[in-house]
């Protein structure tokens, strides 16, 4: 008899997480992600790009930011500051070090230069992590809302692209009214073209 579906946000977060922890190939099933990301029309005319940095077990994303620079894109990436997520103009990887929750984000000295503050509104496309979405668009985050309050910002017209393991795809997640929907999922296996 199989487990039963999780309903709750706290239930379903607490089963994608452990279905992404066990997954043992999650390199090569990002690529794979990447790949079909690299196909999508949004993302090919896309100029600046506004990139999650991973960690732990989310779909990585170093190599999409690599590809990206090199293909002269320019990339933003969200760091923390005050509990709220801000915009970074990226050049390079390395300029990166540890900060809140051990993620990766530009230290104090580059923030404050004018041309590397970035804003929603300059952004062709957004790519979202999340703990767990549902095959209509519906996206649950790890619970404190910082991505729902950038993404309310950010233009109507802008894609909201996620990219996440098959495993954290679920049939339903239940919404509350600040929660913002994805335009598309990228797993290993498929696009979902969430409406």
């Amino acid at each position: 008899m199989s487990a039963p579906t999780p309903t709750t946000k706290p239930q379903i977060r607490h089963q994608a997480r452990a279905a992404r922890q066990a997954l043992n190939d999650r390199h090569a099933r990002s690529q794979q992600i990447a790949q079909r990301l690299h196909t999508l029309a949004e993302y090919q005319s896309a100029h600046t790009v506004m990139l999650y940095v991973s960690v732990r077990e989310e779909v990585s994303t170093a190599d999409l930011i690599t590809a990206a620079l090199e293909n002269d894109k320019k990339v933003v990436i969200p760091y923390c500051r005050d509990g709220e997520l801000q915009l970074f103009h990226l050049q390079n990887l390395d300029e990166l070090t540890p900060g809140a929750y051990g993620i990766p984000e530009p230290p104090s000295d580059l923030r404050t230069q004018p041309d590397r503050i970035a804003t929603t509104d300059q952004l062709d496309i957004i790519l979202v992590p999340g703990v767990a979405f549902d095959i209509h668009g519906a996206r649950c985050g790890h619970g404190k809302g910082y991505y729902d309050k950038l993404l309310q910002s950010a233009k109507d017209k802008t894609p909201l692209i996620a990219l996440a393991f098959d495993c954290q795809i679920f049939p339903k997640i239940p919404t509350e009214s600040h929660d913002v929907d994805m335009d598309k999922i990228i797993t290993e296996s498929r696009i979902y073209p969430a409406a």
